[in-house]
């Protein structure tokens, strides 16, 4: 349902992972979903041990680089974790294993993106036509290549990403970037991320106004959600609220 506060906005900031990307589930649910399609013998719980060391990992070292594109991240991402695996005897795959496995994990989560992105493709279609939009990630420096492999970045005005501008969620900081990129006042502007901690609580500080992608979490938190404006459950539902 439309909020009566987000009649006035001139401008919106999109987060991608997650928001875009996933239609609100966290990222790890869809690897482990491309694990168990892959059939790698892992528990979730020792998954979810190599998933943030992979987290970790790619966040302390330069593993990424500007050019790749999404299918080349995921490659990228999945090794790690396949490392963390094979260096805490979780199992003792051979290399032509792992590598078939890696890949398969990164087909799959990659068609998971691609099948999400038409819907979320669609949508932003109707609001680019509308509004200015820009996009506020935390991504690892190759948002652009992303972005084209994915027929994306003629959507945003600006894209502000952390491991550009150096400055992460949740520091409000990040956003104020893309406030500025748009020339609009808070005010002016509603904040469409998944994460209350990481998008709404610092975009309402801000005083922008906010659109909460109430969806599959990492670790479900019982929380107050009053800041939010308005909940949606599906990327969808951003076409009626912002109609």
């Amino acid at each position: 349902m439309k909020c009566s506060k987000l009649e006035d906005i001139q401008g919106i900031i999109f987060d991608y992972g997650g928001t875009l990307d996933t239609n609100g589930r966290h990222w790890a649910y869809v690897l482990w979903d491309g694990y168990r399609n892959a059939g790698v013998p892992v528990s979730e719980k020792q998954f979810r041990e190599a998933y943030i060391f992979g987290e970790r990992a790619l966040g302390r070292e330069s593993i990424i680089k500007p050019g790749d594109n999404f299918h080349t991240l995921l490659l990228k991402k999945v090794h790690q974790e396949f490392q963390f695996l094979l260096n805490t005897k979780v199992f003792s795959l051979s290399v032509v294993e792992c590598r078939k496995a890696e890949t398969a994990i990164a087909d799959f989560c990659y068609a998971e993106v691609q099948r999400v992105l038409s819907i979320s493709r669609c949508v932003l279609n109707i609001l680019c036509q509308k509004f200015p939009l820009v996009l506020v990630t935390n991504f690892y420096g190759n948002m652009h290549a992303v972005l084209h492999d994915f027929k994306l970045e003629g959507y945003f005005k600006t894209i502000v990403e952390s491991a550009v501008v150096k400055v992460r969620k949740p520091n409000p900081d990040i956003f104020q970037l893309g406030l500025d990129a748009m020339q609009l006042f808070p005010q002016e502007v509603c904040v469409v991320g998944d994460s209350y901690e990481k998008d709404i609580l610092p975009a309402a500080a801000l005083g922008c106004h906010t659109v909460w992608f109430k969806g599959l979490e990492w670790i479900p938190t019982e929380r107050d959600e009053i800041v939010a404006d308005t909940i949606i459950k599906d990327i969808s539902e951003l076409a009626d609220v912002f109609r």
